[in-house]
């Protein structure tokens, strides 16, 4: 967001002095808008101290879901703070790893931070979490604010999520369909992972006395799903001999399609525009991450499948003024690193995530302790003497075991907010003010709905 000075006649001696006020109150802006939102590094010590190694890894050029910003944030979060002085003078070492969304290449990863000496691993994603903890428990090295997409993330006692993860976003697109839907189907992959989440989205539509969603199983990695948009419309009775076809401005009623398909969400709804030409229309849904803003301008926008679509989200929508520290550092400090989108949640989990890691290395600097290691941050961790601000992106968060909710399979979460958000005029934005707590319907969820 820098702005850039215009040239312009000087009639008056004075006009100098004049600019450069301009321009010290506009730095002034924003490292106050910085220091606002507890995003501004630790410039206070401005001596040398060992440097922080940690790594943050995540799938990129794989057949199924890519997110190459995660270590790309990460590689331009390092480049801010140590541009700064470091974080209270420990300059920030960050290592990245391809995990190929592979078990094998998770393990590697997180072996890999373990013998290089990371102090933890930051802002990750794997659905491979039994094959990934397993070293760092091993060797005591906490995994902090991982994306959320495997079990033992909210399971292990050395993670720390900052956010609710594929169950808080399921139960509330369930309950943001709820209002509006009396048929749902739900398209998610056939793996492990996909066979949580019909009795998570339950949960929320139960919450509105609505009837459990229609499961459909679709590829992982499929390129035309056109079998399952055929089932999913057929299953909540989106039948043209029902409701009149779609060129006569046919509707079904109260029926509606979600579809959580990570990167392969596109596909689904490229097959789902070209068979919904004969169908009668219905509500469309998804979660983000999915579904984010880059995709709704790949289909279309305002003309697309996704216009009018209900999205469960994490975080506040992308265009909110939280987000303008982590702009401002792309812009800054990505420079032309195409692979961060600032709308990506997972662009958006490494942000928070260092965001902590930053905190607690303040934590630990203000009770004397230079050497930061993975036990020290652990400690640091479970003491939760303070909880941690992040600048409004998510609720003040602490990880002891006061903190963790009662949730069925997931023990470890501590933040069961989401947001709902809405495709309008193509563009995703809020669909109400503030947050929506999910953390009873989750306690309330029954896993053999």
């Amino acid at each position: 967001m820098t702005g850039r000075r215009r040239s312009s006649p000087r009639p008056f001696r004075r006009a100098p002095a004049v600019a450069l006020a301009s321009t010290v109150a506009c730095g002034a802006a924003i490292t106050s808008l910085l220091a606002a939102s507890g995003s501004l590094p630790g410039t206070g010590d401005s001596g040398e101290k060992d440097p922080v190694t940690v790594m943050t890894w995540a799938p990129e050029n794989t057949k199924a879901t890519n997110m190459p910003g995660m270590p790309a944030m990460a590689q331009a979060y390092a480049r801010w703070v140590n541009a700064h002085g470091g974080i209270r003078g420990h300059r920030l070492r960050v290592l990245t790893c391809n995990e190929h969304n592979d078990s094998v290449s998770a393990a590697q990863c997180a072996q890999r931070a373990v013998d290089q000496g990371a102090a933890a691993v930051v802002g990750s994603y794997s659905q491979f979490g039994r094959q990934f903890m397993s070293p760092l428990e091993v060797s005591g090295v906490p995994f902090i604010g991982g994306y959320g997409a495997s079990d033992e993330e909210f399971e292990s006692p050395l993670s720390y999520p900052v956010n609710g993860g594929q169950a808080s976003l399921l139960a509330g697109n369930g309950r943001q369909l709820a209002r509006d839907c009396r048929r749902v189907a739900l398209v998610r992959p056939d793996t492990l992972q996909g066979d949580q989440m019909p009795s998570l989205l339950n949960s929320g539509l139960q919450s509105g006395s609505r009837h459990p969603a229609k499961d459909i199983k679709a590829p992982e990695d499929g390129t035309d799903y056109s079998p399952q948009v055929t089932r999913a419309l057929d299953g909540i009775g989106a039948d043209p001999a029902v409701y009149g076809s779609a060129q006569a401005g046919g509707k079904a009623p109260g029926a509606c399609v979600t579809a959580s398909l990570g990167d392969h969400t596109d596909a689904f709804f490229d097959s789902f525009r070209r068979l919904q030409e004969d169908s009668p229309r219905v509500q469309v849904a998804s979660v983000l991450g999915s579904v984010g803003q880059s995709l709704v301008n790949r289909t279309g926008g305002r003309s697309g499948p996704l216009e009018g679509a209900d999205i469960t989200g994490w975080y506040p929508a992308a265009g909110d003024p939280r987000w303008r520290p982590m702009r401002k550092v792309i812009t800054d400090y990505a420079f032309d690193d195409n692979r961060i989108d600032p709308a990506d949640q997972g662009v958006q989990t490494t942000w928070i995530a260092y965001t902590v890691l930053r905190a607690l290395i303040e934590q630990l600097d203000d009770r004397g302790v230079q050497d930061i290691t993975p036990h020290a941050l652990q400690q640091t961790l479970d003491r939760g003497d303070h909880a941690i601000d992040t600048g409004g992106l998510t609720p003040k968060l602490r990880w002891r075991d006061g903190d963790t909710l009662a949730v069925q399979d997931f023990p470890r979460i501590v933040n069961g907010m989401v947001t709902y958000q809405v495709v309008r005029d193509g563009e995703l934005v809020a669909a109400q003010r503030g947050f929506v707590n999910v953390t009873k319907t989750l306690e309330r969820r029954r896993t053999d709905s």
